[in-house]
């Protein structure tokens, strides 16, 4: 019966919007690491083909031969992939339990001179959800092109460098990349800052401005180092 209780108990700790929005929170940081990481790789494509290809097949010869050819890598998109997963579902159920406890009303926004109706108070934080959708169909074309090489626009390549050049030669790819990233940008602006709140980092007046520059200096330099590249490529800077 006690253990009944306490198998209950724990169950509707691990279903509560606390620890829904820490599981958020930590996906999102786990996937802000990953975008880093990401962007750093694309940046070597400044260093030829040869270091892109090179840097592109070393991460698959990763703990080599402790695990087996692209084993760590698997491991890692393992890692991400349930942080995908945990950050959509617990931002579902949270925009459920919102739409449910207001009767499909949603939450009310905080009132300013410029916004009467009243939580979101910026831009970002608004287009969360829509945004996430954006950036969502946008890393499947991204992984449909330049991963799997099964869209190819400027034409096929085994070579990971000759993709990228291909691709980005081509104004409307650039321009679609550039658009998901503007997506990108907000999600990640109002996201770092709302991962951290959600940890329990936002103290006071002084933390508050600490996280927002932390935010903005992120998302700066993420969506700028994933800018650079294809607009380089574009401009004739970097070719085959």
């Amino acid at each position: 019966m006690i253990a009944h209780g306490l198998e209950q108990g724990r169950a509707r700790t691990l279903r509560s919007s606390v620890v829904l929005h820490a599981a958020m929170a930590v996906g999102g940081l786990i996937m802000v690491l990953f975008l880093i990481a990401h962007m750093y790789g694309n940046l070597k494509v400044f260093a030829g083909k040869e270091a892109f290809d090179g840097y592109s097949a070393y991460l698959r010869t990763i703990l080599e031969p402790l695990l087996p050819y692209s084993g760590a890598l698997w491991i890692l998109r393992v890692i991400l992939l349930i942080s995908v997963g945990t950050h959509i579902y617990a931002a579902f159920v949270l925009w459920h339990r919102s739409r449910k406890a207001t009767a499909g009303g949603g939450g009310w926004r905080y009132e300013s001179t410029q916004n009467r109706r009243g939580v979101q108070r910026t831009y970002a934080s608004f287009t969360m959800r829509w945004g996430g959708v954006t950036i969502g169909l946008f890393i499947i074309y991204h992984l449909l092109h330049l991963t799997a090489n099964y869209i190819h626009p400027g034409g096929a390549s085994e070579s990971p460098y000759e993709r990228m050049v291909n691709g980005f030669s081509i104004w409307w790819v650039v321009l679609s990349y550039a658009i998901a990233l503007i997506a990108l940008g907000f999600h990640l602006r109002h996201g770092i800052w709302s991962a951290f709140a959600s940890l329990g980092a936002n103290t006071g007046v002084a933390r508050r401005r600490h996280l927002n520059q932390l935010a903005y200096l992120i998302t700066v330099v993420v969506i700028g180092g994933f800018l650079v590249p294809p607009l380089c490529i574009l401009f004739g800077w970097v070719g085959p």
